[in-house]
């Protein structure tokens, strides 16, 4: 483990004068797994993942704090409790920080929460250094996220799909087939929210909607404001809602249990209901992985 100070410079400009500021960053901890490079920082109590240098941030966590969602998607992501009654088993397929369960246990305490990431090394780096905790209603299981929706034994209520390599979501998690068994993971009444790069930094994105939309009933596609993400909320039922009703649904959640944030601002900040296959793209599919 490495603990190390190193710096980046900044320009601030205050009445025309400009003026160099240095802005402290300790790394600690930098190890190359089989799947990546394992990086965490801390900078201004913040704490920060990435899987390669310079690369997107993947986790950003204020110990101790459960409610400081740093990064936009994380709380547009939440959006997805707007369509399920209250959850009560829980799967996340890309530990990272454990942001995401981590925010849930709190909110949501009866819950039964599964984690899982196919890096041993992140679920070692979660909890020695970004505070997630294990217990008898929370798991962290390392493994092919693809392997253990597949495995299930009792479906879900909700099923976020927040796995990255360091640039992209793995490709077998994109497929028509792997989104059909999370289709049969997932209660009737539950939803699932999948988390991708949009157009601009991600050549599949049209592809991966119109796949989301082959094997999903509804699906609705929210705006991350400030970020390059967007969050797919797919529900196996018919469930048609516009824009305001959703909002209100999600304004409802977040008002109930407390958050820091309006879900329901986030909502109306960027709702697409998308109905109509997108023309753009492929369903994508296993035999284009040419796997053995």
């Amino acid at each position: 483990m490495n603990r190390r100070p190193f710096f980046y410079a900044g320009i601030v400009t205050f009445v025309g004068l400009a003026v160099l500021v240095r802005a402290e960053q300790t790394l600690l901890y930098e190890k190359a797994s089989p799947y990546s490079t394992i990086i965490v920082t801390e900078e201004n109590g913040l704490r920060t993942l990435r899987f390669e240098k310079g690369g997107a941030r993947q986790s950003v966590v204020k110990l101790g704090d459960p409610d400081h969602l740093e990064l936009p998607y994380a709380r547009v992501a939440f959006a997805g409790l707007a369509l399920c009654d209250e959850p009560r088993r829980v799967m996340i397929v890309g530990l990272g920080g454990g942001t995401l369960p981590t925010f849930l246990r709190k909110h949501y305490p009866h819950a039964a929460i599964d984690a899982v990431d196919i890096d041993p090394d992140v679920v070692h780096v979660a909890k020695q250094f970004f505070g997630f905790r294990e217990d008898d209603r929370m798991r962290a299981y390392v493994g092919d996220g693809r392997e253990f929706v597949e495995r299930f034994r009792q479906p879900y209520d909700m099923i976020f799909l927040d796995a990255f390599s360091s640039d992209s979501v793995p490709p077998h998690l994109t497929t028509q087939e792997f989104l059909r068994a999370v289709r049969r993971a997932v209660k009737p009444n539950g939803v699932v929210v999948g988390n991708i790069w949009s157009r601009s930094s991600n050549p599949l994105y049209d592809s991966m909607v119109r796949t989301y939309q082959e094997v999903f009933d509804q699906l609705y596609i929210l705006d991350v404001p400030g970020a390059g993400n967007k969050i797919l909320l797919a529900v196996p039922r018919p469930l048609p809602l516009g824009r305001d009703e959703l909002a209100q649904r999600a304004r409802q959640v977040s008002t109930e249990r407390q958050f820091r944030f309006d879900l329901g601002e986030l909502v109306t900040s960027g709702f697409q209901h998308a109905k109509e296959r997108n023309a753009d793209g492929r369903v994508l599919k296993d035999a284009e992985l040419h796997w053995p």
